[in-house]
Protein backbone atom coordinates (compact mmCIF):
# COMPACT_ATOMS: atom_id res chain seq x y z
CA UNK A 1 0.00 0.00 0.00
CA UNK A 2 2.80 2.55 0.82
CA UNK A 3 4.26 1.43 -2.44
CA UNK A 4 1.77 2.53 -4.48
CA UNK A 5 1.21 5.49 -2.64
CA UNK A 6 4.98 6.50 -3.21
CA UNK A 7 4.09 5.78 -6.81
CA UNK A 8 1.52 8.18 -7.21
CA UNK A 9 3.48 10.68 -5.16
CA UNK A 10 5.89 10.42 -7.46
CA UNK A 11 3.30 10.93 -10.83
CA UNK A 12 2.13 14.02 -9.32
CA UNK A 13 5.57 15.46 -8.53
CA UNK A 14 6.39 15.02 -12.27
CA UNK A 15 3.33 16.80 -13.23
CA UNK A 16 4.56 19.36 -11.17
CA UNK A 17 7.70 19.52 -12.71
CA UNK A 18 6.57 19.55 -16.35
CA UNK A 19 6.98 16.61 -17.38
CA UNK A 20 5.37 15.48 -20.34
CA UNK A 21 4.43 11.58 -20.09
CA UNK A 22 4.41 8.92 -17.23
CA UNK A 23 3.70 5.03 -17.93
CA UNK A 24 3.76 1.87 -16.20
CA UNK A 25 3.34 -1.31 -17.04
CA UNK A 26 1.61 -4.57 -16.11
CA UNK A 27 3.38 -7.30 -14.72
CA UNK A 28 1.77 -10.24 -13.00
CA UNK A 29 4.56 -12.94 -11.39
CA UNK A 30 7.89 -11.90 -10.46
CA UNK A 31 7.52 -10.05 -7.31
CA UNK A 32 9.13 -6.92 -8.58
CA UNK A 33 6.44 -5.35 -10.48
CA UNK A 34 3.47 -4.93 -8.58
CA UNK A 35 1.08 -2.86 -10.72
CA UNK A 36 -1.25 -5.34 -12.42
CA UNK A 37 -3.17 -2.93 -14.34
CA UNK A 38 -1.99 0.26 -15.69
CA UNK A 39 -4.87 1.56 -16.20
CA UNK A 40 -6.44 1.23 -12.61
CA UNK A 41 -3.52 2.90 -11.42
CA UNK A 42 -3.28 5.60 -13.90
CA UNK A 43 -6.69 6.81 -13.52
CA UNK A 44 -6.05 7.20 -9.53
CA UNK A 45 -2.99 9.55 -11.45
CA UNK A 46 -4.92 11.04 -13.29
CA UNK A 47 -7.07 12.40 -10.33
CA UNK A 48 -3.76 13.73 -8.73
CA UNK A 49 -2.55 15.56 -11.81
CA UNK A 50 -3.41 18.48 -14.39
CA UNK A 51 -1.45 18.14 -17.42
CA UNK A 52 0.51 15.04 -17.51
CA UNK A 53 -0.02 12.51 -20.20
CA UNK A 54 -0.58 9.02 -18.74
CA UNK A 55 0.40 5.84 -20.83
CA UNK A 56 0.20 2.47 -20.16
CA UNK A 57 3.88 0.90 -20.81
CA UNK A 58 2.35 -1.69 -21.37
CA UNK A 59 -0.72 -3.89 -21.52
CA UNK A 60 0.06 -7.43 -22.26
CA UNK A 61 -2.83 -7.70 -25.12
CA UNK A 62 -2.61 -11.32 -25.11
CA UNK A 63 -3.86 -11.08 -21.26
CA UNK A 64 -6.93 -9.77 -22.17
CA UNK A 65 -9.81 -10.19 -24.40
CA UNK A 66 -9.78 -7.00 -26.91
CA UNK A 67 -13.15 -5.68 -26.02
CA UNK A 68 -12.33 -5.18 -22.61
CA UNK A 69 -8.99 -3.80 -22.84
CA UNK A 70 -10.87 -1.23 -26.18
CA UNK A 71 -13.78 -0.07 -22.85
CA UNK A 72 -10.95 0.06 -20.20
CA UNK A 73 -8.41 2.45 -22.59
CA UNK A 74 -11.31 4.48 -23.01
CA UNK A 75 -12.47 5.13 -19.51
CA UNK A 76 -8.96 5.74 -18.55
CA UNK A 77 -9.22 8.83 -21.20
CA UNK A 78 -12.47 9.65 -20.01
CA UNK A 79 -11.53 9.88 -16.69
CA UNK A 80 -8.23 12.03 -17.17
CA UNK A 81 -9.49 14.32 -19.63
CA UNK A 82 -8.13 12.87 -22.70
CA UNK A 83 -4.45 12.51 -21.55
CA UNK A 84 -4.59 8.43 -22.17
CA UNK A 85 -1.55 7.05 -24.44
CA UNK A 86 -2.39 3.23 -25.04
CA UNK A 87 0.97 1.29 -24.87
CA UNK A 88 0.74 -2.25 -25.75
CA UNK A 89 2.55 -5.47 -25.93
CA UNK A 90 2.74 -9.06 -26.17
CA UNK A 91 3.47 -10.20 -22.71
CA UNK A 92 7.30 -9.67 -21.67
CA UNK A 93 7.84 -12.15 -18.84
CA UNK A 94 7.99 -15.62 -19.60
CA UNK A 95 6.56 -16.71 -16.22
CA UNK A 96 3.32 -14.44 -16.70
CA UNK A 97 2.36 -16.35 -19.86
CA UNK A 98 3.06 -19.45 -17.01
CA UNK A 99 1.11 -18.24 -14.76
CA UNK A 100 -2.31 -17.26 -17.13
CA UNK A 101 -1.61 -20.82 -19.56
CA UNK A 102 -0.51 -19.04 -22.77
CA UNK A 103 2.11 -20.61 -25.54
CA UNK A 104 4.57 -17.80 -25.70
CA UNK A 105 4.68 -18.34 -29.73
CA UNK A 106 1.28 -17.30 -29.42
CA UNK A 107 1.84 -14.15 -28.20
CA UNK A 108 2.93 -11.76 -30.78
CA UNK A 109 0.41 -12.75 -33.15
CA UNK A 110 -2.27 -12.00 -30.86
CA UNK A 111 -0.93 -8.52 -30.04
CA UNK A 112 -1.12 -7.85 -33.97
CA UNK A 113 -4.41 -9.14 -33.94
CA UNK A 114 -6.08 -7.39 -30.95
CA UNK A 115 -4.42 -4.26 -31.97
CA UNK A 116 -6.50 -4.41 -35.55
CA UNK A 117 -9.29 -5.07 -33.80
CA UNK A 118 -9.41 -1.92 -31.11
CA UNK A 119 -8.19 0.34 -33.24
CA UNK A 120 -11.36 -0.55 -35.68
CA UNK A 121 -13.65 -0.68 -32.00
CA UNK A 122 -11.89 3.00 -31.37
CA UNK A 123 -13.09 4.24 -34.52
CA UNK A 124 -16.80 3.67 -34.01
CA UNK A 125 -16.74 0.36 -36.05
CA UNK A 126 -19.24 -2.87 -34.92
CA UNK A 127 -17.37 -5.79 -35.10
CA UNK A 128 -17.66 -9.01 -34.91
CA UNK A 129 -14.76 -11.80 -34.87
CA UNK A 130 -13.69 -14.74 -34.70
CA UNK A 131 -10.55 -15.92 -33.08
CA UNK A 132 -8.57 -18.93 -31.59
CA UNK A 133 -8.79 -16.56 -28.08
CA UNK A 134 -11.24 -14.62 -28.37
CA UNK A 135 -14.91 -14.14 -30.06
CA UNK A 136 -16.98 -10.88 -30.40
CA UNK A 137 -20.01 -10.53 -31.84
CA UNK A 138 -21.55 -7.43 -33.48
CA UNK A 139 -19.53 -5.29 -30.63
CA UNK A 140 -19.53 -1.83 -30.61
CA UNK A 141 -18.35 0.80 -27.83
CA UNK A 142 -20.92 2.50 -25.49
CA UNK A 143 -18.26 5.63 -25.69
CA UNK A 144 -15.67 6.37 -28.41
CA UNK A 145 -12.05 7.55 -26.76
CA UNK A 146 -12.38 11.50 -25.62
CA UNK A 147 -9.73 12.27 -27.81
CA UNK A 148 -10.01 12.41 -31.86
CA UNK A 149 -6.57 10.02 -31.84
CA UNK A 150 -5.94 8.48 -28.65
CA UNK A 151 -1.84 7.34 -29.13
CA UNK A 152 -1.04 4.13 -29.88
CA UNK A 153 2.40 2.78 -28.96
CA UNK A 154 3.86 -0.50 -29.34
CA UNK A 155 6.76 -1.82 -27.45
CA UNK A 156 9.80 -2.66 -29.15
CA UNK A 157 12.96 -4.94 -28.29
CA UNK A 158 15.60 -5.75 -30.28
CA UNK A 159 13.52 -8.22 -32.93
CA UNK A 160 11.97 -6.53 -35.42
CA UNK A 161 8.07 -7.82 -34.41
CA UNK A 162 7.67 -4.63 -32.46
CA UNK A 163 8.92 -2.13 -35.02
CA UNK A 164 6.94 -4.03 -37.90
CA UNK A 165 4.04 -4.03 -36.14
CA UNK A 166 4.19 0.04 -35.68
CA UNK A 167 4.97 -0.04 -39.39
CA UNK A 168 2.34 -2.07 -40.45
CA UNK A 169 -0.55 -0.16 -38.46
CA UNK A 170 1.43 3.24 -38.60
CA UNK A 171 1.78 3.76 -35.05
CA UNK A 172 4.51 4.98 -32.55
CA UNK A 173 6.73 2.79 -30.52
CA UNK A 174 8.87 2.60 -26.96
CA UNK A 175 12.48 0.97 -27.50
CA UNK A 176 13.00 -1.14 -24.93
CA UNK A 177 16.00 -2.53 -26.25
CA UNK A 178 17.88 0.44 -26.03
CA UNK A 179 18.70 -0.08 -22.21
CA UNK A 180 21.36 -2.36 -23.55
CA UNK A 181 24.57 -2.24 -25.75
CA UNK A 182 23.32 -4.52 -28.61
CA UNK A 183 20.03 -2.61 -28.10
CA UNK A 184 21.08 0.80 -28.72
CA UNK A 185 23.53 -0.04 -31.42
CA UNK A 186 20.77 -1.34 -33.58
CA UNK A 187 18.27 1.21 -33.10
CA UNK A 188 19.27 2.31 -37.05
CA UNK A 189 18.06 -0.72 -38.20
CA UNK A 190 15.62 -1.28 -36.13
CA UNK A 191 14.11 2.25 -37.78
CA UNK A 192 14.41 0.37 -41.04
CA UNK A 193 11.98 -2.49 -39.55
CA UNK A 194 9.43 0.10 -39.16
CA UNK A 195 9.64 2.01 -42.08
CA UNK A 196 10.00 -1.14 -44.38
CA UNK A 197 6.81 -2.53 -43.04
CA UNK A 198 5.01 0.84 -43.08
CA UNK A 199 6.10 0.58 -47.13
CA UNK A 200 4.41 -2.74 -47.21
CA UNK A 201 0.99 -1.90 -45.80
CA UNK A 202 0.57 1.65 -47.13
CA UNK A 203 1.02 3.27 -44.13
CA UNK A 204 3.87 6.25 -42.33
CA UNK A 205 5.70 5.89 -38.95
CA UNK A 206 7.21 9.41 -37.56
CA UNK A 207 9.84 9.19 -35.41
CA UNK A 208 8.40 12.00 -33.47
CA UNK A 209 6.19 9.35 -32.00
CA UNK A 210 9.44 7.06 -31.51
CA UNK A 211 10.38 6.91 -27.19
CA UNK A 212 13.89 5.30 -26.90
CA UNK A 213 14.67 3.91 -23.22
CA UNK A 214 17.95 4.70 -21.83
CA UNK A 215 18.75 4.19 -18.27
CA UNK A 216 20.49 6.83 -16.16
CA UNK A 217 21.01 8.35 -12.88
CA UNK A 218 22.29 11.76 -12.29
CA UNK A 219 23.77 14.36 -9.50
CA UNK A 220 26.14 17.26 -9.30
CA UNK A 221 28.89 15.24 -9.59
CA UNK A 222 30.06 11.96 -11.00
CA UNK A 223 31.27 10.83 -7.47
CA UNK A 224 27.63 11.76 -5.95
CA UNK A 225 25.82 9.82 -8.41
CA UNK A 226 27.95 6.51 -8.35
CA UNK A 227 27.40 6.47 -4.40
CA UNK A 228 23.60 6.98 -4.62
CA UNK A 229 23.21 4.69 -7.78
CA UNK A 230 25.47 1.83 -6.56
CA UNK A 231 23.79 0.05 -4.03
CA UNK A 232 20.35 0.20 -5.68
CA UNK A 233 21.38 -0.77 -9.21
CA UNK A 234 23.29 -4.14 -7.67
CA UNK A 235 20.36 -5.12 -5.91
CA UNK A 236 18.30 -5.04 -9.10
CA UNK A 237 20.91 -6.36 -11.26
CA UNK A 238 21.71 -9.14 -8.45
CA UNK A 239 17.96 -10.23 -7.64
CA UNK A 240 15.94 -9.17 -10.38
CA UNK A 241 18.00 -9.58 -14.01
CA UNK A 242 20.39 -12.50 -12.22
CA UNK A 243 17.79 -13.73 -9.51
CA UNK A 244 14.76 -13.50 -10.80
CA UNK A 245 14.54 -13.03 -14.97
CA UNK A 246 17.96 -15.47 -14.69
CA UNK A 247 18.86 -14.15 -18.50
CA UNK A 248 21.63 -16.03 -19.53
CA UNK A 249 25.25 -15.00 -19.78
CA UNK A 250 24.63 -12.35 -16.91
CA UNK A 251 26.75 -12.89 -13.56
CA UNK A 252 26.14 -10.82 -10.21
CA UNK A 253 27.78 -7.63 -9.24
CA UNK A 254 30.43 -8.02 -6.38
CA UNK A 255 30.58 -4.29 -5.39
CA UNK A 256 28.00 -1.05 -5.64
CA UNK A 257 31.66 0.13 -7.62
CA UNK A 258 31.52 -3.13 -9.91
CA UNK A 259 27.98 -2.32 -10.90
CA UNK A 260 28.44 1.26 -11.71
CA UNK A 261 31.53 0.75 -13.67
CA UNK A 262 30.42 -2.46 -15.46
CA UNK A 263 26.58 -0.36 -15.93
CA UNK A 264 28.34 3.10 -17.44
CA UNK A 265 31.78 3.31 -17.94
CA UNK A 266 32.36 0.34 -20.30
CA UNK A 267 32.81 0.77 -24.35
CA UNK A 268 29.47 1.04 -26.13
CA UNK A 269 27.69 1.73 -21.85
CA UNK A 270 23.59 1.98 -22.53
CA UNK A 271 23.17 3.66 -19.44
CA UNK A 272 24.72 7.10 -17.42
CA UNK A 273 25.68 7.50 -14.08
CA UNK A 274 26.97 10.62 -13.53
CA UNK A 275 25.88 14.72 -14.21
CA UNK A 276 23.83 16.42 -16.60
CA UNK A 277 26.37 17.07 -19.23
CA UNK A 278 27.20 13.16 -19.12
CA UNK A 279 23.61 12.62 -19.85
CA UNK A 280 23.33 15.12 -22.76
CA UNK A 281 26.36 13.45 -24.40
CA UNK A 282 24.13 10.28 -24.32
CA UNK A 283 21.06 11.57 -25.81
CA UNK A 284 23.59 13.01 -28.15
CA UNK A 285 24.54 9.80 -29.20
CA UNK A 286 21.96 8.01 -29.06
CA UNK A 287 20.65 10.46 -31.79
CA UNK A 288 23.44 9.59 -33.67
CA UNK A 289 23.34 5.58 -33.37
CA UNK A 290 19.82 5.94 -34.58
CA UNK A 291 20.56 7.83 -37.66
CA UNK A 292 18.83 10.65 -37.31
CA UNK A 293 16.84 13.17 -35.05
CA UNK A 294 14.53 11.01 -32.45
CA UNK A 295 11.90 13.61 -30.66
CA UNK A 296 11.24 11.18 -27.58
CA UNK A 297 14.07 10.06 -25.40
CA UNK A 298 12.88 7.85 -22.63
CA UNK A 299 15.41 6.66 -19.53
CA UNK A 300 15.77 5.07 -16.01
CA UNK A 301 16.77 5.95 -12.99
CA UNK A 302 17.67 3.26 -9.95
CA UNK A 303 17.91 4.00 -6.93
CA UNK A 304 17.41 7.32 -4.69
CA UNK A 305 16.94 9.83 -6.94
CA UNK A 306 16.38 13.55 -5.69
CA UNK A 307 17.64 15.93 -7.77
CA UNK A 308 17.34 14.09 -11.11
CA UNK A 309 16.99 16.43 -14.04
CA UNK A 310 17.15 16.05 -18.08
CA UNK A 311 19.65 17.86 -20.20
CA UNK A 312 18.64 20.56 -21.61
CA UNK A 313 18.23 21.67 -25.07
CA UNK A 314 19.06 18.16 -26.71
CA UNK A 315 15.62 16.52 -27.83
CA UNK A 316 12.20 18.37 -27.59
CA UNK A 317 11.24 15.58 -25.17
CA UNK A 318 13.62 13.56 -22.76
CA UNK A 319 12.40 11.25 -20.46
CA UNK A 320 12.73 10.11 -16.55
CA UNK A 321 11.63 6.91 -15.78
CA UNK A 322 11.95 6.36 -11.96
CA UNK A 323 11.79 2.30 -11.47
CA UNK A 324 10.76 1.40 -8.06
CA UNK A 325 12.81 -1.08 -6.63
CA UNK A 326 10.03 -4.44 -5.82
CA UNK A 327 6.95 -2.39 -7.00
CA UNK A 328 6.37 -1.29 -10.18
CA UNK A 329 8.65 0.28 -13.55
CA UNK A 330 7.18 3.75 -14.61
CA UNK A 331 8.38 6.25 -16.84
CA UNK A 332 7.86 10.02 -17.36
CA UNK A 333 9.22 12.49 -20.52
CA UNK A 334 9.70 16.37 -20.08
CA UNK A 335 9.94 18.96 -22.63
CA UNK A 336 13.38 20.42 -22.51
CA UNK A 337 13.69 23.79 -22.55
Amino acid sequence: MLQFRRDLDLVEQLDSLGYDEFWCGEHHSSGWEMIASPEMFLAAAGERTKRIRLGTGVVSLPYHHPYNVAQRMVQLDHMTGGRAIFGSGPGALASDAHTLGIDPMTQRDRQDEAIGVIRRLFNGERVTAKSDWFTMNDAALQLLPLQEEMPFVVASQISPSGMTLAGKYGIGIISLGSMTTQGLMSLQQQWQFAEDAAKKHGTKVDRANWRVLLTWHIAETREQARREAGAGLMRWHNEYNVGTLQRPGLTAFASPDEAVDKTAFVDGAASVIGTPDDLVKMIKNVMQVSGGSVPSSASCTTGPTRRTRAGAGTLSRATSCPRSTATSTACASRKNS
